[in-house]
């Protein structure tokens, strides 16, 4: 997908580093998760990995990556198929405003959709105020589902 300014790319492995670096910007605003450069590097190797997921970045030259979103899927039993878990949405901030974020989002949607995902879903931080309103903007509603987590350990 080509833009103006930018272009949509599938992540590589070569790029993980400059993804490490924009989740560490994400990390650093949500309360829930902390930037940890190891971990990181090891779940987009995972998200790389998996014929499930999708990994799609924003460039403005082939090596320089300003912006990254992810996707995995799940089977909805509520749907009756597949949705998709959007993740890992974030755009360099010399990049914000600019339309990089919705055109990079609508990509793995459109992934998702040609896998049959009939929902996507998200879950963004109730303290990231300018996440929350830029979700509802694009038409993204709020839920009744609080979300929860267990740390599962060997």
């Amino acid at each position: 997908m080509r833009h103006p300014e930018f272009f949509i790319d599938a992540a590589r492995v070569e790029d993980i580093p400059a993804l490490v670096d924009l989740l560490g910007t994400l990390f650093s605003i949500e309360q829930d998760f902390k930037p940890d450069p190891e971990r990181q590097t090891r779940g987009l190797s995972g998200v790389l990995d998996s014929s499930n997921a999708c990994l799609k970045v924003a460039r403005v030259t082939p090596g320089k990556v300003i912006a990254m979103c992810s996707g995995q899927l799940v089977y909805s039993t509520s749907e009756g198929s597949p949705s998709v878990w959007i993740e890992d949405m974030v755009v360099d901030q010399e990049w914000r405003a600019r339309g990089v974020g919705r055109v990079v989002l609508q990509s793995v949607l459109d992934w998702a959709t040609t896998r049959g995902a009939k929902r996507a879903q998200l879950l963004a931080d109730l303290d990231n105020h300018p996440a929350l309103a830029y979700y509802q903007h694009l038409g993204w509603q709020e839920t009744r589902l609080v979300a929860r987590r267990l740390a599962l350990r060997p």
